[in-house]
């Protein structure tokens, strides 16, 4: 099988058919085996029911579903089933005839509708009330459905895509969830795996979103975690997935004053003004500073041509300049009495000297 980073086409739906998605990026045995399943199940129009935990993407899967489908270039609509009321949700499935209920001005087109002869995403099916699925299920079986307010039938070929983090059979055998609908969309069942299931691709996301947070900062160099910083990445068990993993990143950039990330902050909300626990209080140490890192000179510099002796100056000054301002450049010129541009310009010269650095990680 293929080892090298995986580029899934696959994204939000877009405003024409012809708009580029964004990537689904991964390289690992369990994101490989899922993409193929989705290129398996693509081509072929029947329902499809995505199965995954919060934040693991199960947007960009049936976007992809549809991009790789023949229906690729007709309208792929959305329409997450939580953010509704039980009293709006059948009007914005199916639409509604104008004076249909109060506030209905004028006629108005369903997201079934809006997705004929394309694709329609249920997100959070579970969420839909059982007269909705009624209705739903009708469209399933025969393509046809009543806008709220009328009893002419609307016609539509539409491929639905659902998706939900709720255990559908549990709800079906409780009576939340009618068991027809659940057998008419589980004609394929698509289990997006975790993040912490795909632990070669921590590495591989971490750095594309770093990448891109950097980019938008306007930063010049590309941001790098440390070795720690990384394995601390690989090492949590990322609860809220992907979009977890993306906030992290980009907060961890952020915060950073130093191309090279090494604090990682999981939990924003801590407190840093609420009392300090005991297990807090005896965790804490003070930081170790690196003798390495500081500037030595003495005798033995006499032994060494003068270039030479120069050069291993600068690096050092660099290095010292860096730590004591904490890695923030404009600081560091200040302390060595050097205008920004001219540090910059020492910088770039003797980068690959200066770093990496020893740096305390106090997270």
């Amino acid at each position: 099988m293929d080892r090298s980073p995986h580029t899934a086409n696959g994204g939000y739906m877009p405003s024409s058919p012809h708009q580029e998605p964004s990537e689904a990026l991964g390289q690992s045995e369990v994101f490989l085996s899922f993409q193929e399943k989705i290129s398996k199940i693509a081509p072929v129009n029947r329902p499809v029911l995505v199965i995954g935990e919060r934040g693991t993407g199960k947007e960009l899967a049936a976007s992809r579903l549809h991009f790789l489908s023949t229906r690729w270039q007709q309208p792929f609509v959305t329409i997450n089933c939580s953010s509704l009321s039980p009293s709006l949700i059948e009007s914005e499935l199916f639409g509604h005839e104008k004076g249909a209920f109060t506030g209905a001005s004028q006629k108005r087109l369903g997201r079934f509708e809006m997705a004929d002869q394309g694709s329609l995403f249920l997100d959070e099916i579970g969420n839909i009330p059982l007269e909705a699925q009624e209705k739903i299920l009708r469209v399933v079986e025969y393509g046809t459905f009543e806008r709220v307010g009328s009893s002419s039938p609307c016609h539509v070929d539409v491929r639905i895509i659902a998706a939900t983090n709720a255990d559908l059979p549990a709800l079906a055998e409780k009576g939340q969830f009618m068991r027809d609908l659940l057998d008419r969309l589980s004609f394929e069942v698509l289990y997006i795996p975790p993040l912490r299931m795909r632990k070669g691709d921590i590495s591989l996301l971490a750095n594309y979103f770093a990448a891109r947070m950097a980019f938008e900062m306007g930063w010049e160099d590309l941001p790098r975690f440390s070795r720690q910083a990384l394995s601390t990445l690989e090492a949590y068990a990322w609860p809220g997935n992907i979009r977890e993993l993306k906030n992290v990143v980009e907060r961890a950039v952020y915060q950073s004053a130093s191309p090279i990330i090494r604090t990682i902050v999981f939990n924003p909300f801590k407190n840093p003004y609420a009392p300090a626990t005991a297990t807090e209080k005896s965790s804490r140490q003070e930081p170790v500073p690196d003798a390495s890192a500081q500037p030595v000179i003495d005798d033995t510099v006499l032994d060494k041509p003068l270039d030479q002796a120069v050069w291993e100056l600068k690096v050092q000054l660099l290095k010292h300049a860096l730590i004591k301002a904490n890695f923030n450049q404009k600081q560091a010129a200040r302390l060595l009495g050097m205008t920004y541009h001219q540090f910059r310009a020492l910088y770039r010269k003797h980068k690959e000297e200066v770093y990496p650095v020893h740096h305390y990680d106090a997270s």
